[in-house]
C-alpha cells in the first residue's frame, strides 16, 4: 500500500512495508517512537519538491477544496505507470474521490490511515531526506501567510464588507451627532432659553446659534438664509425680552466651536449616507428596491455578509434584529415578535396597524429571494425587485380595501375581510330601569288605550253553570278519597287477624296444621274477595250517577 503524504514543501508518497500494522492502528504510535523504528513501518518512495511559493499556495487550494493539482498530477502518472495495482491512502475523502474518477486508483480512506498519517507528521523531518528543520518551518510559514493573504483578497464574501463598515459609520455618527447636537443645546440656553423653543429643527438651530453669537447681535444679523421670515421675526423678538444669563465672549467662542464640529459632521453623514447608497445598488440592488439602502445594509451588517443573509430563511430574515425579545417571548411562553430590522422599510410603514405583521412576514419572504438573486446570481438586474415591490404594494392595497378576490395560488374565492373580525356587543345602560314610581298616563296613552281590544262580555248564566260544575267536582274527588278509606281499614283488620293466628301454640299435628294453614288462606282469599267485591259496587254506584247526572242535563237543555 502507498501512502500519499502533503507537505509544504512539496508532495511526499511513502510505502507502507507491513499492512498488518495498520489493522493495529491503536498501537501504531509504538512503532513512530523513533526514526529508526518509523523507517522499518514506512519507506519513503518519491517526493516532488515544489519550484516556489506560487505553486506550493496552488497545490494548498487545490487539496482544500478537494481537487488535484498539476503538481501531484505528475507524481500520480508516474505511480500509474510503474505500480499501477497498489492501493494509495489519502488523508481527504473529497481527494481520494477526483483521483479514483481520474486516474483509475483505489483509495482508502479511514480513522486508521488518518492515525497513520498523524504517525508519519510526527517524524516527517527524519522521514524526508535533503530538506532541513529551517527550511521546512520556512515553507510553513510563507505557505500559511500567502494563504491566508489570497483567501481574504480573492474571498465573495468581502465585497460587502464596505457597507458592514460603512453603515456602523453611519449609526454611530447619529449617535454622537444626537449628544453634540443636545450639549449645544443645553449650553446656549444658559444665554438664550428662548431659541430652542422657536427652533425646532437641530441643524437650524446650530447654524443660528454660530451666525447670531450672543443674543444682542440679532437685531443686526439676517438670518433670512437659515430661517423662515416668521421665525426669524420670532427669535428678534424673543431676543430683547430673553431671560437668560450673560456670558462672555470666550464662552461664546467655544460653543461657536462646537456649532463647526456640528455642521461638519453632519455634511460628512450626507456624504457617507451618498456612498452606502451606491454599494448598496452595486452590491444587493434588488434587496435595495423592496426594502430601501439603510434596511438593507442593516440587515446585511447583522447577518455578517450578503451570503449569510442569503442563506436565512425568510422566517428568520422577518425577525432579524429581534432576537433578545424572541428568546425572552419563547422562554415566558407569549407571543413571539412579528417583525425586527425590516420594520423600518417603507412598505410596512405604509400598511396599517393590523397589518403590518402581515406585510413584514410577505416583505421578509420577498427579501430572502432578492438576497439569493444578489448575492448568487450572475446578472445584476433589477427585474426582479421591481416585480416583487409592485406586487407587495397592490397585495397591501388589496388587504387595507378587504376586497380580496383570489387566494395565492389558487382560484377559489376567499370569504370576507371582515369574517373573522370579532364584533363587540355593547349593552347599553337603562336608565328608565332606576325608576320605580308609577307614570303619569298622558294623553298620548289614553289615545292608545282606546285602540287596546276591548274585553269580551260574559253571561250570568254561563258563570253560575261553571261554578256548580267546580262544585260537583269537588264532591266527586271527596267520595273517592272515602271509598278507598275504607278499603285500606278492611285489608288491614283482615292482616291482624293473620299475625293473630299465627301467634297461638302448636300443640296440633302436622295435618291440623295443614288444615289451618288452608283456613287462613281460604280466610284471607275471602277478605280480598269481599273488598274487590266492596271497591267494584262503588264504582258501579259511581257510574249510575254520572249517567243520571247526564240525563238531568240533557232534560234541562230540552
Amino acid at each position: 500500500m502507498l501512502v500519499l503524504f502533503e507537505t509544504p514543501a512539496g508532495y511526499a508518497v511513502f510505502k507502507l512495508l507491513d499492512e498488518k500494522k495498520l489493522q493495529q492502528s491503536d498501537n501504531l504510535y509504538e512503532d513512530f517512537q523513533t526514526i529508526e523504528s518509523a523507517k522499518n513501518v514506512v519507506k519513503l518512495q518519491k517526493f516532488q519538491k515544489f519550484e516556489d511559493t506560487t505553486e506550493a499556495l496552488s497545490a494548498a487550494t487545490a487539496a482544500v477544496e478537494g481537487k488535484m493539482s498539476k503538481s501531484l498530477k505528475k507524481v500520480l502518472k508516474k505511480l500509474v505507470a510503474e505500480e499501477a495495482h497498489e492501493k494509495l491512502a489519502v488523508a481527504d475523502a473529497k481527494l481520494g474521490n477526483c483521483i479514483k474518477e481520474k486516474m483509475e486508483l483505489d483509495c482508502v480512506y479511514d480513522s486508521k490511515v488518518l492515525e497513520l498519517m498523524r504517525c508519519i507528521r510526527s517524524q516527517i523531518s527524519g522521514l524526508i531526506s535533503g530538506v532541513p528543520d529551517r527550511d521546512m518551518a520556512a515553507m510553513e510559514l510563507g505557505l500559511a501567510h500567502s494563504l491566508s493573504r489570497y483567501k481574504l483578497k480573492f474571498s465573495p464574501d468581502k465585497v460587502d464588507t464596505m457597507i458592514v463598515q460603512a453603515v456602523s459609520l453611519l449609526d454611530d455618527l447619529d449617535k454622537e451627532l444626537n449628544n453634540y447636537i443636545m450639549r449645544c443645546r443645553e449650553w446656549y440656553g444658559w444665554h438664550f432659553p428662548e431659541l430652542g423653543k422657536i427652533i425646532t429643527d437641530n441643524l437650524a438651530y446650530v447654524r443660528t446659534v454660530e451666525l447670531m453669537g450672543t443674543r444682542d447681535n440679532a437685531k443686526n444679523i439676517d438670518l433670512s438664509d437659515v430661517l423662515p421670515e416668521e421665525v426669524e421675526e420670532k427669535v428678534k423678538e424673543a431676543a430683547e425680552i430673553s431671560m437668560g444669563t450673560e456670558i462672555s465672549q470666550e464662552d461664546i467662542f467655544n460653543i461657536n466651536h462646537l456649532c463647526e464640529q456640528i455642521v461638519e459632521i453632519q455634511e460628512y453623514r450626507q456624504q457617507l449616507y451618498e456612498y452606502l447608497k451606491h454599494r448598496m445598488v452595486a452590491v444587493a440592488p434588488n434587496l435595495t428596491i423592496l426594502v430601501g439602502e439603510l434596511v438593507g445594509a442593516r440587515l446585511i451588517s447583522h447577518a455578517g455578509s450578503l451570503l449569510n443573509l442569503a442563506k436565512h430563511p425568510a422566517s428568520t430574515v422577518q425577525i432579524l434584529g429581534a432576537e433578545k425579545a424572541l428568546f425572552k417571548a419563547l422562554k415566558t411562553k407569549h407571543d413571539t415578535p412579528k417583525y425586527g430590522l425590516i420594520y423600518h422599510a417603507s412598505l410596512v410603514g405604509q400598511a396599517g396597524t393590523k397589518m403590518k405583521g402581515k406585510v413584514s412576514r410577505m416583505l421578509a419572504a420577498k427579501a430572502a429571494l432578492a438576497c439569493r438573486v444578489d448575492a448568487l446570481g450572475e446578472e445584476t438586474n433589477t427585474d426582479l425587485g421591481m416585480e416583487h415591490r409592485a406586487k407587495l404594494e397592490s397585495r397591501i392595497r388589496q388587504l387595507e380595501s378587504g376586497n380580496i378576490t383570489r387566494i395565492s395560488g389558487t382560484a377559489k374565492q376567499s370569504a370576507k375581510f371582515d369574517r373573522h373580525e370579532t364584533k363587540s356587543e355593547v349593552v347599553e345602560y337603562k336608565a328608565a330601569a332606576d325608576v320605580t314610581m308609577p307614570k303619569k298616563r298622558t294623553f298620548g296613552e289614553e289615545e292608545g288605550e282606546a285602540d287596546k281590544p276591548a274585553a269580551k262580555k260574559i253571561k250570568v248564566e254561563d258563570v253560575v253553570a261553571e261554578s256548580e260544575e267546580k262544585d260537583k267536582k269537588k264532591k266527586k274527588k271527596k267520595d273517592k278519597k272515602e271509598a278507598a278509606e275504607a278499603v285500606e281499614v278492611k285489608v288491614e283488620e283482615a292482616e291482624v287477624k293473620m299475625e293473630v293466628e299465627a301467634e297461638t301454640p302448636k300443640k296440633k299435628k302436622k295435618k291440623k296444621d295443614k288444615d289451618g294453614e288452608a283456613d287462613t288462606s281460604v280466610a284471607a282469599a275471602d277478605t280480598t274477595a269481599d273488598v274487590t267485591a266492596d271497591t267494584s259496587a262503588i264504582e258501579g254506584e259511581e257510574k249510575k250517577k254520572k249517567k243520571k247526572k247526564k240525563k238531568d242535563k240533557d232534560g234541562e237543555e230540552a
